[in-house]
């Protein structure tokens, strides 16, 4: 792997979780989108986020996917081997791939063959937005090894099952833990670093005594760590506030507090997905973000081009609309996000460079 494919990948990965300090590092080490070209408004962006799973198995609480509101959007389905094999022939500029987002990635039955054909195709795959790992067939255990997927994010809220479970509803800790433990000895056995792996811990009140440990068995099992506040406040919240500020190094421990302290809502780096990396459904609808579950954009980058699709009116004018030179349309899935309604109101939208 050259040292810039290794580069351009670490960014990527980083850039989900940490937008604005990667965006940062992304312009240092001049690793930009053409997206950002101000003369042509049209996007061609070399990374992607595409859903290869919208099913999941577990029932967490505060997900839109256990409470079924993505279904209006999203709807049920996985990935075609042959719709990604046909989107990564017809755009070869693609480099990095996002396969996860509301569902659960490990559930796709097509997942292998996705993963071998993007290696041979040498498209760098990540899975970090999230998976559960609870049920995993060994050969894509060693798969995930064998094609360098670069990046697994692993959902593991607690450090004992009892505590795991109260939000992973139906995990099973153990069975997580196993899995972890089998990608490292696939790793071992093929010399290879990838994938990547970090522990995502979400801090709750019913978990939060657990972060210490938590960050213990993540490094004996070769993981980062990262702790990460709930979206939910209503559900198990953060009881001993300066413990967690000890244990995590956050100034906001929820993001109201964050958007106080900031002037700006948690996460809303997101909103440069409609120029960095467009979210695309499983079926081929273009969604935009990640975030967004309650509507879409038009056009299909399977059966109406990827680039095409990513350009549309209503994608070009989304982007035109949190740039600041647009008004809001109520066409526009955009227009209702409260991440856009609190940029409009405080007149904060993107500048592009």
């Amino acid at each position: 792997m050259s040292l810039k494919y290794w580069v351009q990948s670490q960014w990527f990965a980083t850039r989900g979780q940490f937008g604005r300090a990667a965006g940062v590092i992304g312009r240092l080490l001049n690793i930009k989108p053409r997206s950002h070209n101000r003369a042509s408004r049209r996007i061609e962006p070399r990374r992607i986020r595409l859903e290869t799973s919208s099913f999941c198995q577990l029932r967490c609480p505060s997900c839109p996917t256990t409470s079924g509101h993505i279904h209006p959007a999203i709807g049920s389905g996985f990935l075609k081997f042959d719709d990604f094999r046909e989107l990564l022939q017809s755009n070869p500029e693609l480099e990095q791939v996002e396969i996860s987002n509301y569902g659960e990635v490990f559930l796709n039955p097509h997942l292998l063959r996705i993963l071998e054909f993007a290696h041979q195709e040498k498209v760098a795959i990540s899975i970090g937005n999230g998976a559960n790992l609870n049920h995993v067939e060994d050969e894509v255990l060693e798969g995930l090894v064998k094609y360098e997927v670069r990046l697994i994010t692993c959902s593991i809220d607690g450090a004992t099952p009892e505590s795991y479970r109260k939000y992973r509803v139906r995990g099973d800790f153990d069975r997580v833990i196993r899995n972890i433990e089998t990608i490292n000895s696939y790793k071992h056995r093929h010399q290879s670093a990838l994938p990547r792996l970090v522990w995502q811990f979400v801090v709750f009140g019913h978990n939060e005594h657990e972060i210490p440990v938590a960050r213990e068995m993540a490094e004996k099992l070769g993981m980062e760590f990262s702790a990460k506040l709930t979206w939910d406040e209503t559900f198990s919240p953060i009881r001993d506030v300066e413990f967690v500020r000890s244990q995590t190094g956050w100034q906001s421990t929820s993001r109201e507090e964050y958007e106080r302290q900031h002037g700006e809502k948690f996460a809303s780096e997101i909103c440069r997905q409609l120029w960095d990396s467009p979210q695309i459904n499983w079926d081929g609808k273009v969604l935009g973000c990640c975030r967004n579950f309650w509507g879409d954009f038009g056009g299909n980058a399977f059966t109406g081009g990827l680039m095409n699709s990513i350009n549309n009116e209503k994608m070009t004018y989304a982007r035109d609309m949190l740039s600041g030179r647009r008004p809001a349309r109520d066409d526009i899935p955009c227009s209702t996000c409260d991440i856009y309604i609190a940029r409009r109101s405080r007149s904060k939208f993107i500048v592009n460079d």
